[in-house]
């Protein structure tokens, strides 16, 4: 039977997203990579159940999505944060290019590839995939140096990356004989197709600026989107670096608009869907045995690309004295590579597909190479980007640790009372509320946490509980107060810190408490006039043992029944 349409590929490749970040998160892995793994299970690597003539009509959404990261990244930048950072960023950014370029270059070389291979591979060893990285950056609400940091340097990385390669390349078409205009001419053609990129996304962001306060809130949305995807439909047409666009179409925003925050929130959604099928899409497109065809220069590519990383910003860290974090763990969050190093192998490709001589398979090799190591770098370069701003201490609680929602099973039993009570039955046995205790209605098994437990104890407790108010107890059982994840999830996340703290420390009262014989009313009462998810059940009587809790959901439930009734 022939594969149903694009559409439905489209949807099958959502659902697999959606299954992959539930399972991705239970084992705390970024949402990109559980997304980039699903694909890769999905793509030719494994099952292959994706067609691939699909893959153009869905592309245009995936471009899409990189142009909406490349524009939220650049709104990040007005000229006094560009002004405060622009320095000491390219003095990092000097030391690691140079470093990873060298290394790169150099180690092909020892390693047996030709120079042209050597060369051509350390100009792509320079870029940084954006998409990847900033998506992980934003699902962990990172805040802090390296995260402002990782910010410049992906664009920088990018902008060394087009313009280093574009050089050799021409170098390497004129030392070969095959330079069919004069260098003059084509450096004239580079220049202008990157100011001209820059152009472009300077009067489209000046556009948005002017129209967005005009346009009606309702229509906003519209601005922008047909902006951006105009924008993009003329870099593809006029085949300029779209990269520069739409960080400059964002800088723009940033520099001329009051409403930079209300254009990023009004995109957030938009963004974030695409991004899942962008990312599924690419793991589709990763190709594992594309690794083993790559053999030895792909193995040293990775290894003299990832340690160009880390030590150039290390050493130029040390240089000019920046703070530890930024020294151990900024060179971890460059480690991702897609988009712009597979964009300009190809071009490489197209450009010698009709040459004589050697230049053909010697670009072929190095698209083989770029193909068969983003593999690695996009699935381990998410995980690496996250532990770095969890090392660094830059990430809140709330992003920092899995906290399970409501589970599978009290779901199930909530969706099957509805419907009970859609039919007119009753899930509650005809118990009005009235009629009910806390003692009935109460939760007994809940894990308490004692007043002595560690920050790492609170912690844990919080990923495997269900709620988002956690009781404290002393030595004897009795309640002394509450903790709640909502005062603690935007804290940051410093694992330094966690020996030296204490449960009592970032215990608060319990502004109200239960007990056991009074009426669900009760319960209705305080949970109107509280943002708690459960209060804490006591005995009437001293001393005030911790009994239970009783959760807002199972009071919800049965007012809902009543209302329905």
């Amino acid at each position: 039977m022939e594969w149903p349409g694009a559409t439905t590929t489209l949807g099958m490749l959502m659902t697999a997203a959606l299954l992959a970040g539930v399972v991705g998160q239970l084992f705390r892995l970024p949402k990109v990579t559980s997304y980039l793994l699903m694909g890769v299970l999905l793509g030719p690597s494994l099952l292959d159940c994706v067609p691939r003539q699909h893959f153009e009509q869905i592309e245009p959404l995936t471009k899409l999505a990189i142009a909406l990261v490349l524009f939220n990244l650049g709104c990040h930048f007005p000229l006094a944060r560009a002004r405060r950072i622009l320095r000491r960023v390219l003095r990092l950014s000097l030391g690691e290019l140079g470093a990873t370029f060298l290394l790169v270059a150099i180690g092909l070389l020892l390693l047996g590839a030709g120079w042209e291979t050597a060369l051509l591979l350390g100009a792509l060893g320079l870029a940084t995939a954006p998409a990847t990285t900033i998506l992980v950056l934003k699902e962990t609400e990172s805040e802090g140096s390296v995260t402002e940091y990782t910010n410049a340097l992906v664009a920088l990385n990018n902008l060394a990356s087009i313009v280093a390669f574009e050089l050799l390349f021409l170098a390497i078409l004129l030392l070969h004989g095959e330079l069919r205009d004069s260098p003059l001419a084509q450096l004239a053609y580079l220049a202008r197709d990157l100011a001209g990129s820059i152009v472009l996304g300077a009067a489209a962001g000046l556009t948005v600026s002017y129209c967005y306060g005009l346009v009606a809130e309702a229509r906003r949305l519209v601005l922008l989107v047909g902006a951006i995807t105009l924008a993009l439909g003329l870099c593809l047409a006029f085949d300029v670096p779209y990269l520069l666009t739409f960080l400059a179409m964002g800088a723009t925003v940033a520099n001329s608009s009051y409403q930079t925050r209300h254009v990023l929130a009004e995109l957030d959604r938009l963004t974030g869907l695409l991004c899942v099928v962008f990312f599924v899409t690419h793991g589709v497109d990763l190709d594992v045995h594309k690794l083993y065809l790559a053999g030895a220069a792909g193995v040293g590519y990775l290894a003299f690309r990832a340690a160009g990383k880390y030590l150039g910003i290390r050493l130029a860290a040390q240089t000019q004295h920046e703070e530890p974090e930024i020294r151990n763990w900024l060179g971890l969050t460059l480690m991702s590579q897609a988009g712009a190093a597979i964009a300009l192998s190809s071009i490489a490709v197209q450009r010698t597909a009709k040459l004589s001589g050697t230049l053909p398979q010697i670009c072929e090799d190095v698209q083989t190479v770029i193909l068969g190591t983003v593999v690695v770098f996009e699935i381990a370069g998410p995980l690496l980007i996250r532990q770095a701003v969890l090392c660094s201490g830059e990430v809140p609680l709330a992003q920092a640790v899995h906290h399970p929602g409501v589970g599978p099973v009290e779901q199930l039993r909530a969706v099957w009372n509805r419907v009970l009570i859609a039919f007119g039955l009753d899930p509650w046995g005809g118990r009005s509320e009235g009629e009910l205790t806390i003692r009935q209605l109460m939760r007994k098994n809940v894990r308490s946490v004692p007043q002595s437990a560690t920050f790492d104890d609170v912690v844990a407790c919080i990923e495997h509980s269900r709620d988002n108010t956690f009781p404290v107890v002393d030595q004897t059982g009795d309640l002394i107060g509450v903790i709640r994840y909502r005062e603690l999830s935007h804290a940051l996340f410093d694992r330094k810190l966690g020996p030296l703290v204490r449960a009592t420390d970032v215990t608060t009262p319990a502004r109200q408490v239960l007990y056991p014989d009074e009426p669900i009313s009760r319960a209705s009462q305080i949970f109107a006039r509280s943002k708690d998810d459960c209060i804490p059940v006591i005995a009437a009587e001293e001393p005030h043992q911790f009994l239970g809790v009783v959760r807002r959901r199972d009071v919800l439930r049965l007012l809902i029944r009543e209302w329905s009734g």
